[in-house]
């Protein structure tokens, strides 16, 4: 197996500065931001950033990854104080409140809720960040894959309802919630609650 060789320390620099520049930019102007404003807000050239980053996913996941593992391990914490069926309400509506909330979440979990591994407009040499791109999507689908299978077993949820419909529907909520501009949970709550019948329903 090759070796990993270790990212010099002017490399490291620039990396964390277009983190933190890109957190900045997508909290302020979503996951659509430009990225050459990015590259400028951090004193980098654009062809540095995509040296970091080959794609916008790919930056997207390295400025929320703690944010979605966090989320990701709330459903564990959730699952050990509360029945199957109400540990999922509880882990779907700070799912759907947290891609409300904070910008540019929404966009960068749609890859977990559609099954895509691949963004368009893919630069050279984006290949190498596909495992990377896909850490997001798999904390999530994890977290609600033992969230829904432990509430089918328990017969809080309908056994012909698969993990990834559950997170489309809640990404769907969450579309509705903006829509409405709704954005403080109360909307989140109502719709959620709707759902949950219809995952009941055989």
């Amino acid at each position: 197996m090759a070796q990993v060789k270790p990212m010099r320390a002017d490399a490291r620099r620039n990396r964390e500065r277009l983190l933190r520049a890109a957190a900045g930019v997508f909290a302020e102007h979503g996951a659509g931001a430009s990225l050459d404003d990015i590259a400028r807000r951090a004193e980098v050239g654009t062809g540095t950033l995509y040296r970091h980053f080959p794609t916008r996913q790919a930056l997207l996941e390295a400025v929320y990854l703690e944010s979605v593992e966090a989320i990701a391990a709330r459903a564990d914490t959730i699952a050990a104080a509360r029945p199957p069926g109400a540990a999922l309400v509880v882990w779907l509506g700070e799912l759907a409140v947290g891609m409300l909330q904070v910008r540019g979440l929404k966009a960068l979990l749609g890859t977990a809720v559609t099954g895509a591994e691949a963004v368009a407009g893919r630069a050279d040499g984006a290949d190498r960040a596909d495992r990377a791109d896909r850490a997001c999507g798999d904390c999530v689908r994890g977290a609600a894959e033992r969230l829904v299978r432990a509430a089918q077993e328990a017969g809080a949820v309908r056994g012909d309802v698969a993990p990834i419909d559950v997170l489309r529907l809640v990404h769907g909520v969450v579309t509705a919630c903006e829509s409405a501009g709704e954005t403080d949970g109360t909307a989140v709550r109502r719709y959620l609650s709707l759902l949950m019948e219809g995952l009941t329903r055989a």
